[in-house]
This record gives structure tokens, C-alpha cells and sequence, in this order.
């Protein structure tokens, strides 16, 4: 028998050696597999994702404390009115909230509400600097995130992606128009005196768009 012959032996007796090998190790697989499967059944809620965000349960549950904080941090505008204009980055540090694009400040006043535009209307208020215009906004739409922004508590951490946070802030305007502007006739307020605590971003020194988180109307 030759050498060739004697080395091509061994190799034929490990191919069988090599498909068993290779079946205990699929078999091992399989089983494997099977013992980490759970089976869950229909309607359960086992191995189900988190919840999906309900940005009106969110804002029916958060609008109220969203008050309270502006309530706390509200300044008086004949306060704060000559602060900002004094030195609004001075103010920003003292009163404001950073809301990355512009100091939110909570403020309140009592005016006399003149002649409204779009649902924005303007209110005559004593004591504050002349050249100052001061408006609160009453709908029927509520533009912009002042009260989400202006307590400094809610935080875009807070929420699974951008898309849930703006909702946060369109759920608060949602809650405001319920609970708040719901309650007065918000075509009639011309002429009448008004107590609001709100907020604002601040954009222009000499112009305050006022988000009203409270809106007491008398006369």
C-alpha cells in the first residue's frame, strides 16, 4: 500500500466525526432557543413597548401645577417692567427662566383691556414705564410654549423624543383654553379691568405678549 493511501485514510474516518459534531451543536441551538421563548398570549400586555405619550392626559394633569409655578415666580409688572428695561440681561438672571431661545419671565397686573386684534388684546396697566405695551393672548388659537417654558420644571428630558414635547407644550395651551378662558367671554373683554398672572418670552423690552395661565375679569 502506498504512503498516499495510508494519509487519506484518517481524513475519510473524521468527516463522520465533523457532521456529528456539527448536529449536537444545532440541536444545542435549537433547544436553546426554545427554552427562552415565551409564549404570550393574545391581548396580554406582557413584553408589550412602553405607552404611547397622551400629550391631553399629560397637559390635564400637569396645566395645574404648571399655575402654581407661575404663580410662584410671578413678579409684578410694575416691578418687572423696569427691570427689563433697565438692563434685560440683568433681569433674564434675576427673575427669568432660560429658555433657550429667549428668558421666559412669569409676571401679574391688573389693567384696563383695550381694543383686541386676532384675539390679542392690549391692557392698560398703572405704574409701569410709559412706551411699554403689554397684551395677553385669549384665542381662539394659543401660540408659542410659555407655559411649558416659564416655571423652569419641564424639561425636554423628561419626554421620549422632540415630537412628545412639543405636545407637552400644545397640551398645556389645550388645558388653558379649558380651564381658564372657558370661563369668561373672551370676544367681550374690551373696556374691562383684568388681574392675569402669565408669562412671556422675552423678545422685544417694550413689548409683552403675555401667555395668561390666570385671567380674572371684573366690570
Amino acid at each position: 500500500m502506498s504512503a498516499s493511501a495510508t494519509v487519506r485514510r484518517p481524513a475519510a474516518k473524521r468527516r463522520p466525526t465533523r457532521r456529528i459534531v456539527l448536529v449536537a451543536v444545532v440541536i444545542v441551538v435549537v433547544v436553546a432557543m426554545a427554552l427562552s421563548t415565551k409564549v404570550v398570549g393574545k391581548g396580554s400586555s406582557v413584553g408589550a413597548g412602553p405607552a404611547a405619550f397622551s400629550a391631553s392626559a399629560w397637559g390635564k394633569t400637569n396645566f395645574p401645577k404648571v399655575q402654581q409655578a407661575i404663580a410662584k415666580r410671578a413678579v409684578p409688572a410694575t416691578e418687572l417692567a423696569p427691570a427689563v428695561l433697565a438692563d434685560s440681561t440683568s433681569a433674564a438672571k434675576r427673575y427669568g427662566v432660560d429658555a433657550g431661545t429667549g428668558p421666559e419671565f412669569s409676571t401679574t397686573f391688573t389693567g384696563t383691556v383695550g381694543k383686541a386684534q386676532d384675539g390679542v388684546y392690549p391692557v392698560t396697566v398703572d405704574g409701569v414705564p410709559s412706551g411699554l405695551l403689554i397684551r395677553i393672548q385669549t384665542g381662539p388659537a394659543i401660540n408659542g410654549t410659555d407655559l411649558r417654558d416659564a416655571p423652569g420644571t419641564v424639561e425636554f428630558g423628561q419626554f421620549t423624543n422632540q415630537i412628545d414635547y412639543q405636545n407637552a407644550g400644545a397640551a398645556l395651551n389645550d388645558q388653558l383654553k379649558k380651564q381658564v378662558l372657558a370661563k369668561v367671554d373672551t370676544t367681550a373683554l374690551e373696556g374691562k379691568e383684568v388681574t392675569v398672572t402669565g408669562a412671556f418670552q422675552l423678545i422685544n423690552p417694550k413689548g409683552w405678549l403675555v401667555t395668561p395661565s390666570e385671567l380674572e375679569v371684573r366690570g
